[in-house]
């Protein structure tokens, strides 16, 4: 009897990765495979047009849960999910990162008696104020198998009295998508929509509520964004919540008008790596996009205090600068002038994670 697996995706972020397990699964006939979307990221440009650069199928489900309050929008995860497991009965749950829909389907399965899967599991920042933080732990420790990118989540989980036969290093599965998806990204030149050249632009995302919902933060990196389009031309995706932000303390017209500065909506796979592999440097409060960058060899000055993501910044490109314009300024000078620092690509971060992580399962059943 094939094995049933159920995969599920919410925001964008776990779509990267969800991406190249599907694939391999898919092809492997000791698997039946079940895609399913929960609709934490309900709107096109946030989700489905993520599915379609990355090649993934309509889902097999879509609970539709949309917005809401940590506990509401759990909670509609988790009601979904309990829905979804008596009606199917998979023998594995596969959860990937650290959104609310991760912990949901995990709560929901492992009650059940279904065994979950957590793909970059033991990723620490070791911030509980991160409502990621929460997540990530508690999926952990509901989990039958833990799948790590790096050694330090080994580390992490060995730590807190994680069964090591239950943990398997398999490295990082959204490299695989970035990978797969390179060379069509480059191929498409998508900077000449902005017309931009490579490596003159600096990107920057930013829209963790800490960053964005905070006024005097909110103020800070407003005053980021002014002083870096001073130096360079910048490309800013705007998250629905940023631009509401924006809006809200009377600052998005003021950003409107720097000329210098280029407002888009949310953008989809292709497009943004592209552009990400293209530019001089990338500001971040993104966990993903440290890692995308550490791969691409491209500087990378994370807006936050700390990161679950460490190798980032003790071997890759990341440097932590918070929202301190001076810090930010300064390692951009440094970019500017060739004296950054140079990284290297971390073990198994080599677009075989897939395959690993369906070798674990199959072996675990």
């Amino acid at each position: 009897m094939p094995i049933t697996a159920a995969c599920f995706v919410g925001a964008r972020p776990n779509f990267m990765k969800i991406a190249p397990i599907l694939r391999v699964l898919r092809q492997d006939r000791r698997f039946t495979t079940l895609f399913v979307h929960t609709g934490q990221h309900y709107d096109y440009a946030m989700s489905e047009v993520f599915l379609r650069d990355l090649g993934l199928p309509p889902p097999d489900a879509l609970f539709e849960v949309g917005s809401g309050s940590h506990a509401a929008q759990t909670a509609k995860v988790i009601t979904a999910a309990e829905a979804f497991f008596n009606r199917h009965h998979p023998q594995w749950a596969v959860v990937v990162g650290d959104v609310n829909s991760t912990l949901g389907v995990a709560l929901a399965a492992s009650k059940l008696g279904v065994r979950v899967a957590h793909v970059e599991a033991g990723l620490r920042s070791f911030d509980r104020r991160m409502p990621e933080e929460i997540n990530r732990i508690v999926t952990d420790h509901l989990s039958q198998l833990l799948l790590a990118s790096c050694p330090e989540a080994v580390e992490n989980l060995e730590r807190e009295g994680v069964d090591r036969s239950r943990v398997r290093l398999v490295g990082n599965v959204m490299i695989d998508s970035l990978v797969h998806l390179l060379p069509k990204a480059r191929q498409a030149q998508p900077w000449r929509n902005y017309e931009l050249e490579p490596k003159s632009f600096v990107i920057i995302t930013a829209h963790r509520p800490e960053n964005v919902d905070n006024r005097l933060q909110l103020r800070r990196l407003v005053e980021i964004l002014e002083q870096v389009a001073a130096r360079l031309p910048v490309l800013l995706p705007l998250h629905p919540r940023t631009r509401q932000r924006l809006q809200e303390a009377g600052a998005l017209a003021r950003l409107q008008s720097l000329p210098a500065l280029h407002l888009t909506e949310p953008l989809g796979y292709l497009e943004f790596l592209g552009l990400l592999d293209a530019c001089t440097a990338a500001l971040t409060d993104s966990g993903g996009l440290q890692e995308e960058t550490t791969y691409l060899g491209v500087p990378c000055l994370t807006m936050r205090e700390n990161t679950e993501r460490p190798i980032t910044v003790e071997v890759g490109t990341n440097t932590l600068t918070g929202l301190d314009p001076g810090l930010v300024l300064s390692c951009l000078d440094q970019v500017l002038a060739g004296t950054y620092k140079q990284g290297v690509i971390p073990p198994l971060w080599d677009g075989k994670a897939a395959s690993r992580i369906v070798t674990a399962l199959a072996r675990s059943r």
